[in-house]
């Protein structure tokens, strides 16, 4: 398994005949960890002899240099990698204005085709927890494939480098990853070389794998039982991220392995304070022909049931956020009462101002007895205008009450009607820009008036759908055509929501967002969407534009709680 090794790259120039060395630590095929996996020959013979390489396909390298064009818009920038035939650069979609990888070998290479078919149909699964692959070309006897270039992301190996992993950051990365693993292999893809190198991890936490069945095609690596090949990588990258160690007897990826003779030991005897659940499911990962512990449950032999041993345990709560002291109060010197003033020299006792002593001297006295007098007067005076206030009042006492009477039947004639709810029918998931559907079976809970219940989004990438797609929203049917004053949305978490109508002549229920009219919007937790103007449908969508972060397991999605519509 080990894969790492230090040898330069030797890049052409083909201007002035004189080679660069590009250094495999400097940058990698997706542009953000540090220390990018390369081979040298031995690596390579090793694997050669592991996993069943043929060895004739190893060919010259392409003489490529930076500032070379391929399809005159993608300009390579720096090579990262050259090995056995094939060379993977940093380049520039100039036609895009994007960074992307690019992987190209020459179009008479053994595995030219395998690599085609292999980029081919990765670039048809549209998974947003792989990098995908943009463009797959061969031309010019020059095979090439172009994919994501992340530059927001960081590579486990870099990770573990600083240390193991916190328990719930492991807990999310072998979720998502065999989550992801088992999508693929549904679809009948397989990664065949998932290790450290391989394993992104996102700004926004999200964890993602590049080299989609293009990596193992590459460097002609194979397996009879491919789903159980990836199940014991995922099993290693637990491994790895639990205890910092690589669990096999080699060296590899900035990791010491496992000592030797003493065979396959679990992580929570490598390392004091691991996570009982997760050691245990690292070594029913590892199916190693009979080398799982006996004291550990079945061995896990695809991604699928690794899927189902992850969602069998207790849930892995995120860590509570830490929290500063704020600093103790400091008065200011003004504050203080020492604004303008020199500061105190240290030490000495400054003296104390006497406060001014009442009025006692004979202006003083003659002073009260005027404000006694004052006052005196003016109790005098309210209580003579009260009296005459109160006899006021008797005599037009009839005349207010039949003008009160007339008032309030005038009033009582020009209120508003108050506000009726409207029931809801039934309502439909939507979701046109996608794979049109969005947890169908769940949309009955917006209307079913219990807090507790909710329909939710699919998981996302990001607040904005990863960037897939617009929005996705529930389409709320009110039976016939009606009039809306208002409707209320309740969401779990801070969700961003345009309130979209049919119109009222609609024959039928809009198959794609241009048969909505946006007539109001908001955002929160609770949002009110009340149209301007009048508003006749029978059809109403509530279209979710922005997703929160749910607490409960860190990831984009929406959740709608309830919804009311009223008259």
């Amino acid at each position: 398994m080990a894969e790492r090794s230090t040898a330069a790259v030797d890049v052409a120039d083909n201007s002035d005949d004189q080679s660069l060395t590009a250094q495999a630590d400097q940058s990698t095929a997706d542009g953000v960890a540090k220390n990018q996996e390369q081979e040298t020959d031995s690596d390579a013979a090793q694997e050669n002899t592991e996993t069943g390489i043929d060895g004739s396909g190893k060919m010259p390298p392409l003489e490529l240099h930076s500032g070379h064009k391929l399809a005159r818009r993608y300009r390579l920038e720096e090579c990262v990698t050259r090995l056995d035939g094939f060379s993977s650069w940093r380049a520039v979609d100039e036609k895009l204005r994007r960074a992307v990888g690019v992987h190209i070998l020459p179009a008479d290479h053994s595995r030219a085709r395998s690599v085609l078919a292999s980029a081919r149909s990765s670039a048809l699964l549209s998974d947003p927890r792989f990098v995908q692959v943009l463009d797959a070309v061969e031309e010019d006897d020059v095979v090439y494939v172009v994919h994501e270039w992340l530059p927001d992301a960081t590579e486990l190996t870099a990770l573990l480098a600083a240390g193991p992993l916190e328990v719930y950051d492991a807990y999310q990365m072998v979720s998502q990853i065999s989550s992801a693993m088992a999508a693929a292999h549904r679809e009948g893809l397989a990664h065949l070389r998932l290790n450290p190198n391989a394993v992104l991890r996102t700004s926004t936490g999200q964890w993602r794998i590049r080299g989609l069945a293009v990596n193992a095609a590459l460097r002609g690596v194979s397996s009879d039982t491919p789903q159980r090949t990836d199940t014991e990588s995922i099993g290693a990258l637990l491994y790895a991220a639990l205890t910092q160690r690589w669990p096999y007897e080699s060296d590899a990826y900035g990791m010491s392995g496992l000592p030797k003779d003493i065979g396959l030991i679990s992580p929570d005897q490598v390392r004091a304070g691991v996570h009982r659940g997760l050691s245990e499911l690292a070594m029913r990962a590892f199916v190693n022909d009979g080398a799982t512990a006996s004291r550990h449950e079945s061995p896990c032999t695809t991604p699928e049931e690794l899927v189902k041993a992850i969602g069998e345990m207790p849930r892995i709560r995120p860590p509570e956020p830490a929290f500063t002291t704020p600093p103790e109060y400091q008065r200011t010197t003004y504050q203080q009462g020492t604004y303008g003033r020199p500061a105190p020299h240290p030490g000495v006792t400054q003296p104390v101002p006497t406060p001014p002593p009442p009025l006692q001297s004979r202006t003083g006295k003659a002073l009260k007895w005027a404000v006694s007098a004052l006052l005196i007067a003016a109790l005098g005076l309210g209580s003579w205008q009260l009296a005459d206030a109160l006899m006021e009042q008797g005599g037009k006492a009839d005349d207010t009450n039949k003008t009160q009477t007339t008032d309030e039947n005038d009033k009582s004639s020009s209120a508003p009607k108050p506000a009726q709810p409207i029931a809801i029918t039934s309502a439909g998931d939507f979701d046109p820009m996608g794979d049109g559907s969005e947890k169908p079976s769940d949309v009955a809970k917006v209307y079913d008036d219990a807090p507790g219940t909710y329909w939710q989004t699919d998981f996302y990438l990001s607040s904005d759908f990863g960037r897939l797609k617009p929005g996705v929203g529930v389409i709320l049917d009110l039976g016939k055509v009606q009039e809306v004053g208002e409707v209320t949305v309740s969401f779990v978490g801070n969700t961003s929501v345009e309130l979209r109508a049919a119109p009222s002549d609609a024959g039928g229920r809009p198959t794609s967002l241009d048969g909505f009219t946006k007539v109001a919007q908001g955002s929160g937790e609770s949002v009110i969407l009340k149209p301007e103007e009048t508003l006749k449908s029978r059809y109403l969508l509530v279209w979710l534009t922005e997703l929160p972060v749910q607490a409960d397991d860190g990831k984009w999605r929406g959740r709608i709680v309830d919804v009311k519509v009223s008259s």
